[in-house]
């Protein structure tokens, strides 16, 4: 064999940061570099040392290093079009970690095979596992057992017990879908991994069966700490930017913290400092000491240009007070924000009226009527909710409008006509022309009823903001994103990109552009007018009135705003009623406007 063991680590000799890049190309912030510290075998206890043996290779100190079943399975998953993954001894997963790289390709499986064998003649067991131990990831930015004991029980490693140790040995295999902090489903598979590794101890004899019956309840990890140094918005980005990078090349979330990437973003600082200002001024308004109804308050927004750039966000009162990005949230429902996807859909598609009968097109012109308290209709008749009741709209305020035209409906945000004609178009329509305007498949849930034409839907702002500006593209959708381009050590980083996609023809979208433009300038949101010519929106409230909401856009971006209360607690939406201090059912409506309109009237309209 030629393969000769590498003198030196791998990047572990040379470990650097992760910088961040705003769109101008200065420094936006730094991630890094890598939490690691080596620990002797000697220091973590024997059972913990089992527990990770369990679960990656319980034969290690009977074999020679490598697996040829293992490998067999790996190269037979290759060549039939599979990855290499899997079939790793201990021994080859250190070679991995120490000396080669995390990419899945047949000759790196190779060089992989031939190091182990020669490094199982070369060192001893005690020390391929104290590398091992030492070089594995573990999630949270950590890399080894020594840190991985900190990050997730904030404990040095040799107080650690089996069941904790069985719980760091399942983060082995993929740490990003073990740690219970990123999801619920993480925290299920880590509780059957968890039990796994501990029924298997026993299975090997390294753990007796009485034990074993003491480890019944799962050893909760204490909660990640927020990075430090992404204070503010910065954060947001920075998570933002990243989650991208994971979405859009083959760049582990190991390799990534191994450092020395630069990451150029989509993010205009001066916008995103006017974007911050209006909703801190907004917030300013609220007396959450005073008043019960504006506790609770979250705000997302996001800007996003026609070619997908998102230039700007507001994720939460700050990324390190609050993690979760309210820019990003799927929880708010679009309310009536959502209806010029229903009259796009209508202009595009046309209407269904009389069953199995001919579609047939609609115009800008076309009357529905637009009272107040209108009982929806089928083909076959009325429509029966299922109390048995007939389902009838209502138009805020009980206003009735009598006769109206379908962009006057739009321009005056009137419900009943748009709720009408959701059901003429046919909610599936409705739905398909929302995805393809940018809203995403799971931002709607499974039944599909009349109140999705009034927005039922749960998109983000950056979703809501990208949708909105398709009609500003004439038609066109560019998914929205973040990172323009990466490198490593200034060698670029193949990065994919979706391109744009027609989702209207170009006459529809300027149909409902113009009727968005009519809202703003003597509708119902004429309040944004501000903003200056051309600038096209629609507010939006829940039926329920558990969101608010305010999108629109100019030929440059497209910006959206939504408001909710959210119960820490229980995590459910709390109404808005009597937020700063207003009446009725309006409360909190005006509030995603003003920010929407003091933003765009400074830096929102700048370069």
């Amino acid at each position: 064999m030629q393969t000769e063991i590498p003198e030196d680590l791998n990047e572990f000799a040379t470990q650097q940061d992760n910088v961040f890049y705003w769109a101008d190309g200065t420094e936006m912030a730094r991630t890094g570099p890598v939490n690691r510290q080596d620990i002797a075998l000697s220091k973590v206890p024997e059972d913990v040392q089992w527990a990770v043996l369990a679960a990656e290779n319980a034969s290690f100190y009977s074999d020679s290093g490598i697996s040829p079943s293992g490998l067999t399975r790996a190269f037979t998953r290759m060549l039939t079009g599979g990855d290499t993954q899997g079939g790793s001894t201990i021994t080859q997963q250190y070679v991995k970690n120490a000396y080669l790289n995390q990419r899945q390709t047949f000759s790196r499986k190779l060089t992989e095979m031939f190091i182990a064998i020669k490094l199982d003649d070369k060192m001893s067991k005690e020390e391929i596992l104290e590398g091992y131990l030492n070089t594995s990831w573990f999630g949270r930015g950590t890399y080894g057992i020594a840190r991985a004991a900190n990050a997730y029980y904030g404990k040095n490693v040799s107080e650690l017990n089996v069941s904790e140790g069985a719980f760091l040995a399942s983060l082995l295999k993929g740490a990003g879908s073990f740690d219970p902090a990123i999801s619920e489903k993480n925290r299920k598979r880590a509780v059957d991994r968890w039990e796994w590794v501990l029924d298997r101890m026993v299975e090997i004899g390294r753990l007796s069966k009485e034990e074993r019956a003491r480890y019944t309840t799962f050893p909760e990890p204490i909660a990640p700490p927020p990075q430090k140094g992404l204070t503010g918005q910065n954060g947001y980005l920075v998570d933002l930017a990243r989650s991208y990078v994971a979405a859009h090349t083959d760049i582990t979330d190991a390799e990534f913290d191994l450092g020395g990437y630069q990451i150029h973003t989509t993010f205009e600082k001066p916008r995103m400092e006017a974007l911050t200002a209006a909703v801190d001024e907004a917030r300013g308004r609220l007396d959450p000491d005073g008043r019960e109804a504006d506790r609770h308050v979250r705000i997302g927004a996001a800007s996003v240009a026609p070619d997908g750039r998102i230039v700007a966000l507001y994720g939460g009162p700050g990324y390190l007070e609050q993690g979760f990005n309210d820019a990003n949230a799927s929880n708010v429902p679009a309310g009536t924000s959502f209806t010029p996807f229903v009259y796009a859909a209508a202009l595009q598609d046309g209407v269904q009226r009389r069953r199995n009968g001919p579609r047939t097109p609609v115009t800008p012109q076309t009357v529905y009527d637009g009272d107040d308290d209108v009982a929806l209709r089928t083909p076959e008749g009325p429509y029966w909710d299922r109390s048995g009741k007939i389902l009838r709209g209502s138009n805020d305020g009980d206003r009735s409008y009598g006769d109206i035209t379908l962009r006057e409906a739009v321009e005056e945000s009137v419900n009943t006509p748009m709720l009408q004609l959701g059901m003429d178009v046919g909610l599936e329509r409705v739905r398909k022309a929302s995805i393809d305007a940018g809203l995403l498949p799971s931002s709607f849930g499974a039944t599909r009823t009349p109140a999705l034409s009034l927005g039922t839907a749960k998109p983000s702002a950056i979703r809501m903001a990208s949708a909105y500006g398709t009609f500003a593209a004439d038609g066109v959708h560019t998914p929205p994103y973040s990172v323009v381009r990466l490198s490593r050590n200034g060698d670029a980083v193949p990065l994919e990109r979706t391109p744009g996609a027609r989702a209207f023809r170009a006459e529809v979208a300027r149909e409902v552009d113009e009727a968005l433009e009519g809202s703003v300038r003597d509708g119902a949101a004429k309040e944004a007018a501000a903003a200056g010519p051309g600038a096209a929106g629609k507010g939006g409230t829940a039926q329920d009135h558990t969101s608010a909401w305010f999108v629109g856009y100019t030929d440059e971006v497209a910006t959206a705003v939504s408001l909710s209360r959210l119960d820490p607690k229980t995590q459910e939406l709390l109404p808005l009623t009597g937020l700063g201090g207003a009446e009725g059912t309006g409360a909190g409506s005006e509030l995603p406007m003003g920010i929407w309109t003091k933003y765009m009237t400074s830096a929102g309209r700048t370069g």
